[in-house]
């Protein structure tokens, strides 16, 4: 299910940081993924549905290069995305088996694919790097993936950097890595996210102007005073 372009384009202004800080508020400890670091510097910031694809540990049998033309494989599963999605890989942790090469993350490329992720790492980088498409991963390695992969499935419950991601749960990732915001929490964090990033830029405003801490971050009762009168002030 694609999110609706209102949504998208409040999530591009929020940090990955802010929300799990939102997220935390909801009782949600572990929603950044580990492991999923930018595999270029300055990459923008990603929103999208996570469209999950599913590894297990190799098992020599069926992880074999005449794999990935069977029905069950990466190509058929990049094949049926729809636009607007980042495919969230879990790749096991493995960092001696590249997940997906620079073909597969060209062709998520040129089909509308917003990014990949994965805690695994991917082949091919220069390869990748010139498709212009948005990676994040925890390396590289020159072996493919049934190196030390074997891919069952797609769109099925994974995890990724130790974090459970469900098909069209919402993904944003940014320099600080991935974040997962289930879906059943999507209007909670609109709501309440951009007030978080209003009111940390607020207070990185008195941090400039010299405030100590204390009473601020926190913000006690006459700080949070303070703060509605800006607010106030912003609206006129």
């Amino acid at each position: 299910m694609a999110l609706d372009p209102g949504s998208v384009n409040i999530l591009k202004d929020i940090s990955t940081a802010t929300l799990t800080t939102v997220l935390l508020k909801k009782g949600l400890r572990n929603v950044w993924m580990r492991g999923t670091k930018p595999l270029r510097p300055g990459q923008p910031r990603c929103v999208g549905t996570a469209f999950t694809f599913r590894f297990v540990p190799a098992r020599e049998d069926l992880a074999t290069p005449a794999s990935w033309g069977s029905p069950i494989s990466t190509r058929a599963a990049i094949e049926a995305m729809p636009e607007g999605s980042i495919a969230v890989i879990d790749g096991q942790g493995v960092s001696d088996a590249g997940v997906f090469g620079d073909i597969l993350v060209s062709r998520m490329a040129k089909r509308g694919m917003v990014a990949m992720v994965t805690d695994g790492v991917v082949r091919d980088l220069a390869g990748v790097l010139s498709a212009d498409f948005p990676v994040w991963c925890n390396g590289v390695a020159a072996s493919p993936s049934v190196a030390g992969l074997t891919f069952v499935n797609w769109q099925e419950p994974i995890g990724c950097g130790g974090v459970a991601v469900f098909p069209d749960d919402i993904i944003v990732v940014d320099d600080d890595g991935a974040v997962v915001i289930p879906a059943s929490l999507l209007a909670d964090v609109l709501a309440e996210a951009p007030e978080q990033e209003r009111m940390e830029a607020w207070i990185m405003q008195e941090v400039g102007r010299g405030t100590p801490l204390p009473g601020l971050y926190p913000m006690n009762a006459e700080t949070k005073a303070r703060y509605e009168l800006f607010k106030a002030g912003q609206s006129t």
